[in-house]
């Protein structure tokens, strides 16, 4: 939309709107969404009512076809959008898990370790003699 401006009163000069227009979104359809939409569209038996249900959603002919696809390929799976981008690897996420696992534990072995060292500490400092267990260390 523009609007007009006079220069020096002789001669209209039309300037652009300065307002920009966001981007459009995509769209994401729910898988229930999907099924719902398939089970109208099964059920049009006049001509033209395929096409209304289409305007009526604001959908083109392509969104049947290709979930008509993805519900012969798995019924609820075949609905549900696949995840964009790289794949997860399996292994990758083992692996960090027992990392993490590993560094809880030796933490933990740590603190276990300094806790003996104290008492060890103590009990020279109360005179006690030494147990077993800390013989055998």
């Amino acid at each position: 939309m523009s609007h007009t401006q006079y220069n020096n009163g002789k001669q209209a000069v039309s300037l652009p709107n300065p307002e920009v227009v966001a981007k459009a979104a995509r769209r994401h359809f729910t898988a229930e969404y999907k099924r719902r939409i398939l089970q109208e569209a099964h059920a049009c038996t006049r001509p033209g009512e395929v096409g209304a249900l289409l305007r009526r959603e604001g959908l083109y002919s392509s969104h049947l076809t290709t979930w008509r696809a993805q519900f012969e390929r798995g019924a609820l799976q075949g609905l549900t959008p696949l995840k964009r981008g790289r794949k997860a690897d399996p292994q990758a996420a083992e692996i960090a898990r027992l990392q993490r696992e590993n560094e809880r534990l030796t933490a933990q072995l740590e603190r276990a370790e300094l806790i003996i060292d104290v008492q060890k500490k103590v009990s020279r400092l109360l005179g006690l003699p030494p147990t077993e267990s800390a013989e055998a260390k």
